[in-house]
């Protein structure tokens, strides 16, 4: 993989290229990003994971928020599991011993990228509560983020990312597709066709491993793709290259506002 990346570089993309890059994208001191991010898409970069993350910073500055999902959802009853399913003589051993979430030190589920597994150890990132759900945020507006990120329903209403929507805040897709998209998610929450399902994590609570229930939402990621591109045809994007990477810079509250719409039209006309 690393051979074909750098095959596929011009010159080695470095952190100040990359803050570079994203300064002529848009991205501005004090702004508050929610970010998506793909580090393989940039090509080869001179420091990997951190020249990406110190880039942000160093554009942001500490006048401004960034925001990544951290998302655990391996830590889930394993009746659920499909890729690939275990026994169900496995379930109720899993159940009694899955280790409890924990900021510090529960990883990224796999499939998020490396930025954002290394940015959760970052100095001064902090991570919000969810079992399944989670965010880390580094800057000015992180604790009032990621304070009080309620259990049920972890992307609605009482999450990071209806804290996002009430401020000015912009989605960053460094390298990453619509499909990846977390706020669209919000959208779900807003519309008639919501299918609840009950959920179950391993949590601490007062220093105790509980097998927590909660409720949330049946997602349907699967319809994102095309959302994004609908949205992005009727919609004035910011688009440029970061490294090699196509990105998108655009309004978290439009694009929550415009899935609403388009999910609820969607379900309209099935």
């Amino acid at each position: 993989m690393m051979k074909k990346i750098i095959e596929y570089t011009r010159f080695p993309r470095t952190k100040q290229s990359i803050a570079e890059d994203l300064r002529a994208l848009g991205l501005k001191k004090g702004m508050t990003l929610l970010v998506h991010s793909s580090l393989s898409s940039l090509g080869w970069v001179n420091g990997g994971e951190i020249a990406v993350i110190q880039a942000l910073i160093e554009v942001v500055t500490e006048e401004g928020t960034i925001v990544m999902p951290s998302q655990s959802v391996e830590l889930s009853d394993p009746a659920e599991w499909q890729y690939p399913p275990v026994p169900q003589e496995w379930w109720e051993t899993i159940r009694d011993t899955m280790p409890a979430y924990h900021p510090d030190y529960t990883p990224v589920t796999t499939g998020l990228g490396k930025i954002v597994e290394v940015f959760r150890n970052y100095p001064g990132v902090i991570r919000s509560s969810h079992p399944n759900y989670s965010f880390v945020a580094w800057g000015k507006e992180k604790n009032h983020l990621l304070d009080d990120h309620s259990l049920d329903f972890g992307l609605g209403e009482q999450s990071p990312l209806a804290k996002l929507y009430h401020q000015q805040s912009f989605v960053l897709l460094l390298g990453a597709q619509f499909g990846s998209n977390t706020c669209f998610h919000l959208a779900e929450y807003r519309i008639p066709y919501r299918k609840i399902v009950s959920k179950a994590a391993p949590v601490l609570m007062e220093g105790k491993r509980v097998w927590k229930e909660f409720k949330d939402l049946e997602f349907r990621e699967e319809l994102f793709d095309q959302l994004g591109e609908d949205f992005e045809r009727e919609h004035a994007l910011l688009s440029g290259n970061v490294g090699s990477a196509d990105c998108r810079l655009f309004s978290l509250k439009e694009a929550v506002d415009y899935a609403e719409a388009w999910l609820t039209n969607y379900d309209h006309n099935k």
